[in-house]
């Protein structure tokens, strides 16, 4: 197997060498490669899409698999409108935004505001990933995976998923699952699911809990995306990241109370609330395109204070000093601690 480095499987383009590297292209040699590893007691790192790692300059000793497995299958066309909707089952490695295209494209619901999201398909509900006002929680309806611990198949239906906001079961135990399979039960029409989220709505020109053909709801997501950096661009350093760098933050209702009165606070159904990362970033002084010295080789994406970004030439221990002194910033202000959202591999903040 050959050497490989974690650099060039990141969006981040940072992480040392792995030491064991193979590429799964079919389930029979993702399965053959992880159970094989657990069996020899060797590490095992998972890559598929990559956007969602930060990796240590040091590497990885033991195998890295790439997860690239294929394969999109709908139980029917759903191309009429009149029936209730289509499962369509996904491989875990097949790249996500290509999905949603092909999803829009069949005129099948529910997954087009998450347009642009670099990454897999079998990554998505570890993170239980989300954007505009859409999160996969709502249209997965199975998650088919390897259990590593008792080395057999187990399928989950949503409802056992553990869904939370950027979390599920398979991201409460890292090391347990391997996500083989992702089903979807997506409805089938010319429109999307209503619009939750302002800023889309507004660029939609309709009202929020209105719909929109999904075509131009993923064009809309597409173009608020670019605007920010969010989606993949090789000559855009702003995209040389792992998108979201924090997570909203969840509070008390004591503490959203002691933000300054104009801080975003949006009431969750369990009583907490939930503000904006990227507003306290700002707000503590850390503005788009923040950098800790004028020669710095990471700095805050200069479209988006949520992004950290690699600049050319970086390494992780300069992205993470950054992201320390981010967060102890904001900390610092506000009191409210945030919360990496990428997977730290041989490294922490």
């Amino acid at each position: 197997m050959p050497e490989a480095l974690l650099a060039d499987h990141t969006t981040l383009r940072l992480g040392g060498p792995a030491a064991r590297f193979v590429e799964a292209t079919t389930e029979e040699e993702l399965l053959a490669a992880v159970t094989g590893a657990d069996a020899a007691g060797t590490p095992v790192l998972l890559v598929a899409g990559g956007s969602n790692l930060v990796v240590a300059d040091a590497g990885f000793d033991g195998l890295v698999v790439k997860v690239a497995t294929r394969g999109v299958v709908a139980d029917h066309e759903g191309d009429d409108p009149t029936c209730g909707g289509v499962l369509v089952r996904v491989a875990a490695g097949e790249p996500w935004d290509p999905f949603v295209a092909r999803a829009v494209g069949h005129g099948w619901a529910g997954v087009e505001a998450l347009s642009g999201i670099p990454g897999a398909v079998g990554s998505t509900p570890i993170q239980n990933v989300g954007a505009y006002g859409q999160e996969v929680a709502d249209t997965i309806a199975s998650v088919r995976t390897w259990d590593r611990r008792e080395q057999r198949q187990a399928t989950f239906a949503a409802a056992d998923c553990g869904f939370a906001y950027r979390h599920s079961r398979f991201k409460a135990e890292p090391d347990r699952y391997l996500v083989l399979e992702v089903t979807f039960q997506l409805a089938v029409g010319s429109t999307g699911s209503p619009v939750r989220y302002a800023e889309l709505a507004r660029t939609l020109g309709v009202e929020t809990g209105a719909r929109a053909p999904l075509a131009e709801v993923r064009d809309a997501v597409l173009a608020l995306r670019r605007g920010k950096g969010m989606v993949l661009d090789a000559d855009d350093h702003d995209t040389w990241s792992a998108g979201s760098f924090f997570t909203n933050p969840v509070l008390s209702t004591d503490q959203a109370a002691a933000l300054p009165p104009e801080a975003p606070a949006y009431p969750m159904p369990d009583g907490s609330v939930k503000s904006s990362a990227a507003w306290l970033i700002d707000h503590a002084g850390f503005a788009k395109g923040y950098a800790p010295h004028p020669d710095a080789r990471v700095s805050l994406s200069t479209k988006h204070p949520l992004a950290l970004t690699n600049r050319g030439g970086a390494s992780t221990e300069e992205l993470l000093a950054l992201a320390r002194e981010v967060r102890d910033g904001v900390e610092a202000r506000f009191g409210v601690r945030l919360v990496n959202e990428p997977v730290t591999v041989g490294c922490a903040l």
